[in-house]
């Protein structure tokens, strides 16, 4: 049997996680600069650029563009399913709890708006126009779900791991509000236009680099969402109170009839 020859890579990966355990790097501790972590293995950077890519897509090692490279915490036994499955049940025995939803969008969605402004790549931005511009379609399901690749891009170009896995753990949550939403929005044409209005701004300063203007902007679009379904739901309990008063014809006949 012949036995493959060990690829330079393998070796260098296995002394970076070597090395990590040796100096005790905890998960959030960037690891030396490229050049100077070359020299301290003896290997050469193209070698080392390959071991550390090779430990990213393990898990291991997060790579932050212009930011160096960042040891990941790992979280065994971990499910997205272990926070959503009870939040959906939650939702599913009380639809109130969709308000909560968008309060916690609230938080999450100001930081992913500020940092995808401040590190965006022209590929981001590219992907977060294009899902902008499929949120014009005509067909309000194809809109509802452009709606929620619009905002996961934004997570994504914040290259911040925790809110980026945040948000796709939320995801299901995310789908359901966002569609929920634009559904009963879509029917009124004031309503949308402002719903694009915002999500332009959103883009503009994302795409302008003004981490404040995005932040701003992310909270107003949010807040009008959040106002405007209350609005909605007022107006739909109001109907179904109005439905269940007695008529008025009914009660007079049962008065002569007395």
């Amino acid at each position: 049997m012949i036995t493959l020859p060990k690829r330079l890579s393998d070796d260098v990966a296995c002394r970076v996680r070597a090395l990590i355990e040796e100096q005790q790097l905890e998960a959030g501790m960037r690891l030396p600069a490229e050049r100077k972590l070359a020299s301290q293995l003896g290997v050469s950077r193209n070698s080392l650029r390959e071991a550390l890519a090779k430990l990213v897509s393990e898990g291991l090692l997060l790579s932050r563009r212009g930011g160096g490279t960042f040891v990941r915490w790992q979280h065994e036994g971990w499910s997205e399913q272990n926070i959503v499955q009870p939040l959906k049940t939650l939702l599913a025995d009380d639809p109130d709890y969709s308000f909560d939803i968008l309060e916690a969008r609230h938080a999450i969605e100001a930081s992913t708006a500020w940092y995808a402004a401040m590190r965006a790549t022209d590929a981001d931005k590219e992907k977060i126009r294009l899902c902008f511009e499929a949120t014009q379609s005509d067909d309000p399901d194809l809109a509802s779900q452009a709606d929620v690749r619009f905002h996961l891009a934004i997570a994504e170009a914040s290259h911040n791991v925790v809110l980026l896995q945040t948000m796709r753990g939320f995801f299901d949550l995310l789908q359901s509000s966002v569609i929920q939403s634009r559904e009963r929005m879509y029917l009124v044409p004031p309503v949308f236009a402002k719903l694009t209005e915002q999500h332009l701004a959103v883009l503009n300063a994302i795409t302008a680099g003004d981490a404040e203007g995005a932040r701003q902007a992310m909270m107003a679009h949010l807040g009008f969402v959040h106002t405007t379904i209350k609005r909605f739901d007022e107006d739909l309990a109001r109907q179904a109170r109005i439905t269940r008063l007695p008529d008025d014809h009914t009660d007079i006949s049962r008065e002569k009839k007395a």
